[in-house]
């Protein structure tokens, strides 16, 4: 596997988050990675996620969101964290996106809610948002709502995994 560099981006083009995944495959428009997490963090929506908690990333070049799947360290599956965005670009081993705020948590029941919409507002004005944009966002999130309710890829995949580090 080669490793990626992520870089999470607000509208204005600047970095807000950088990360590296390991590539485990390219499927058409389909870019999927493994990340691990180095340190434990606290995060609002997720609460308390572990040093070694295992990261399935999925970003579509072609879809206007991205989607993570989390399993604890020992490779029990914990949740799933959708990021509406614009679509990902992929080129030269980093993968950059834009993040357009509003994101749905996935409970290991596959129950879901919607949140961060206060972000997604105070950020479209702060940014100047395009009508076009707002429309892609509020698009993404019914589109995923019905993956999610409808258990489509990858929300038909809560299987437990190894706990086996990539190489």
């Amino acid at each position: 596997m080669r490793n990626v560099t992520v870089n999470a981006r607000k509208y204005d083009g600047l970095i807000r988050k950088t990360w590296t995944g390991e590539l485990v495959e390219e499927a058409g428009n389909l870019v999927m990675l493994l990340g691990i997490f180095g340190e434990d963090i606290e995060h609002a929506g997720l609460g308390s996620i572990r040093r070694g908690t295992l990261s399935y990333e999925y970003y579509w070049l072609d879809r206007p969101y991205n989607i993570f799947r989390f399993h604890e360290p020992d490779g029990t599956f914990r949740s799933f964290y959708c990021n509406v965005s614009l679509p990902a670009t992929f080129e030269t081993g980093v993968l950059d996106y834009v993040d357009l705020d509003i994101d749905i948590v996935v409970d290991r029941d596959l129950s879901y809610k919607v949140v961060d919409r206060d972000d997604f507002e105070v950020n479209s004005k702060k940014y100047a948002y395009t009508t076009k944009v707002k429309a892609l966002a509020e698009n993404a999130v019914t589109d995923l709502i019905a993956v999610i309710e409808k258990r489509g890829f990858p929300f038909n995949d809560t299987a437990d995994v190894s706990a086996r580090r990539p190489s």
